[in-house]
């Protein structure tokens, strides 16, 4: 059987190391895995329930809720991919958004036991750990001899600063173990004999990973078309190519087959679906990286704590190179000593990672130019690019992260041949070991910062609320829910995850229809009730209220078929602290006096008070 084409060693392997000292390198990496992943999410260990990821609890709220809805829908025989909890009346299309269904249906057991936060939480750490050790499989068993030089390049990739930045919630992002899974999957399509069984695996892959980060999957497959492409029309391999690529494109008709036949349902709504739209409701231009990030140091890294951390990324979540000006030497260097030594065949690998990691170097800088925070006039590819289907859809600035991985295999490559040098040029090892050092160390990991939010009200872990709507009924919070104020969303979760049924809410966190040139949004179109609820918690001040915005406000409040208002004594903002003084009082000039129930303020809404406005 022919050398795969991967990002390989392209040379017979040496022998296996003995099993025992295999065995305990294999141990060493977990255990490093594991302890690193403990390390960063080490601010959430301490209470998973009342703890939040104080850069991004919005998120945090979102995939809890997506994890306690997902359990739902399976338990009770839902739509996994459409739900009526959120936005009523119209509904959101989960297909469409980030919805880890595969992970909400797995894990559900656990959700129901411990709950949706811990849950996250151990998914959260799971996928970090796992993303070091696939990795480390991918490059110990098929494309280094060193499980030292394995080793290094995976739990640099599992750790690298845009895997540990999207550790701030983002359980999509972070299951990188995905790509490993998947490079595999395709290189393995090759094999004579094999394409069948391979395209059958590839295809259930494809069908787990667009569950649970299309948006990864999308770039992973164009990064391995753009290497497969440099690779296949290398001189050293394009015999070598040919030969291979009917098998190949037999196992590539099976997994198309197989991932269809999955998806066909969630790609329909994706595409076709209600509550659908194109784009994405966030902005390109802002979600572009600086081209400066490249040598600039992540605020959750050794460097970072120094001070030498920087603010170039739109958050603190999307820091998705920020590899440092030494690592970017180092990459060089790898890549220039493996050059010289390699034979033409090896050439036509590195030729493919070194291309692969500039074209999409210069993709995530977006349509415009921007260094150091200032952004220039001068155009480049992405803008040709923006306006396809799927592409718009994508925020450029995380194409940076396919860059990671090229780095760690090169590091990898490096370790590996210096491993396999003879005694006497070994000493070069020890200036290399140096220039790694200098390298990595500053980007070590530091924990996650985290912060208190507040429990979820006795009025909902009691199960008081069944008691104001009827079963099904619209509940909200005050202020709505919404990405800034997800408290709805976690309240709800906790009602579905213990089994008290199901209460239903205007507006949420969700990407849906409704923005700018009908592309997507976050959250419905404001209206008047949301919005004067949300004037009144920003600036801590009452707004005017007029008769004509009482009944524009019940008209609301009939729309979304509220049947309870309720304000917690502490209401959580993800984004800047909200007056609830003020949200009370403002909520008391529309709707009346409310009453104390439990740890709460409730209005209760009659019917014939919500179609007063609109009579029937």
């Amino acid at each position: 059987m022919p050398t795969s084409p991967t990002l390989a060693a392209d040379q017979p392997p040496a022998a296996a190391p003995a099993a025992g000292r295999g065995r305990r390198a294999d141990l060493s990496v977990v255990l490093a895995a594991v302890v690193l992943a403990v390390w960063v999410t080490s601010g959430l260990w301490r209470d998973p329930s009342s703890r939040a990821i104080t850069v991004n609890s919005s998120d945090q709220a979102l995939f809890e809720w997506l994890l306690a809805f997902g359990g739902h829908a399976l338990t009770h025989g839902e739509n996994p991919f459409f739900t009526q909890l959120v936005n009523v009346p119209d509904g959101v299309n989960l297909a469409v958004n980030t919805s880890i269904t595969v992970y909400a249906a797995v894990f559900a057991p656990l959700t129901y036991l411990i709950g949706p936060p811990a849950t996250f939480l151990v998914i959260l750490t799971l996928n970090l750990v796992a993303t070091a050790l696939a990795w480390y499989w991918l490059l110990s068993r098929h494309l280094v001899r060193s499980r030292l030089a394995a080793g290094v390049g995976a739990l640099f990739i599992a750790y690298s600063p845009g895997m540990v930045a999207h550790a701030n919630a983002h359980l999509n992002w972070t299951a990188g173990w995905l790509v490993p899974l998947l490079t595999w999957g395709v290189f393995a399509l090759r094999r004579p004999g094999r394409w069948l069984r391979g395209g059958i695996v590839l295809g259930v892959l494809v069908a787990v990973a667009f569950s649970i980060a299309a948006e990864g999957l999308f770039f992973t497959a164009l990064a391995l078309a753009v290497f497969l492409a440099v690779w296949a029309l290398h001189p050293a391999r394009r015999a070598e190519a040919r030969a291979a690529l009917p098998t190949f494109l037999r196992g590539l008709g099976v997994t198309a087959l197989v991932a269809g036949a999955l998806l066909a349902y969630p790609l329909w709504l994706h595409f076709a679906g209600p509550q659908r739209f194109h784009g994405t409701g966030f902005d390109a231009v802002i979600h572009s990286e600086d081209i400066a990030a490249f040598g600039a140091y992540p605020q959750r890294s050794l460097a970072g704590a120094a001070g030498l951390g920087t603010n170039l990324a739109p958050n603190p979540t999307e820091e998705n190179s920020f590899f440092g000006l030494p690592l970017l030497l180092l990459a060089v260097a790898c890549f220039v000593a493996l050059w010289r030594r390699a034979d033409p065949g090896r050439r036509a690998t590195l030729a493919a990672l070194g291309v692969t990691a500039g074209l999409f170097s210069v993709l995530s800088w977006g349509s415009l130019a921007k260094w150091d925070g200032r952004r220039t006039d001068q155009l480049l590819p992405f803008g040709l690019l923006d306006g396809l289907p799927v592409v718009n859809a994508a925020l450029p600035s995380r194409l940076a992260l396919v860059v990671a991985p090229v780095i760690g295999l090169l590091l990898a490559y490096t370790v590996d041949q210096l491993r396999a040098d003879p005694p006497r040029r070994r000493r070069v090892a020890t200036a290399w070991a140096a220039g790694f050092a200098v390298a990595l160390v500053p980007l070590l990991p530091t924990p996650l910062a985290t912060s208190a939010r507040p429990p979820v009200p006795e009025f909902i872990t009691a199960g008081t609320w069944r008691q104001h709507i009827s079963p099904g009924g619209v509940l909200t919070p005050l202020p709505l829910t919404l990405d800034v104020t997800p408290d709805g969303q976690r309240w709800q979760a906790y009602a579905l995850a213990h089994r008290q049924g199901a209460f239903r809410i205007p507006a949420g966190f969700f990407l849906g229809p409704g923005g700018p040139d009908g592309r997507g949004r976050i959250g419905p179109p404001p209206r008047t009730f949301d919005t004067l609820m949300d004037q009144a918690g920003r600036t801590g001040l009452v707004p005017i209220i007029t008769e004509g915005s009482i009944q524009l406000c019940l008209a609301d409040l009939r729309y979304w078929g509220v049947e309870a208002v309720v304000l917690p004594d502490e209401v959580h903002g993800a984004k800047y602290d909200l007056d609830e003084d003020a949200l009370r009082r403002t909520a008391t000039a529309l709707l009346g006096p409310p009453r104390r129930v439990d740890d709460v303020w409730l209005w209760e809404v009659p019917a014939a008070r919500r179609d007063e406005a609109h009579p029937r």
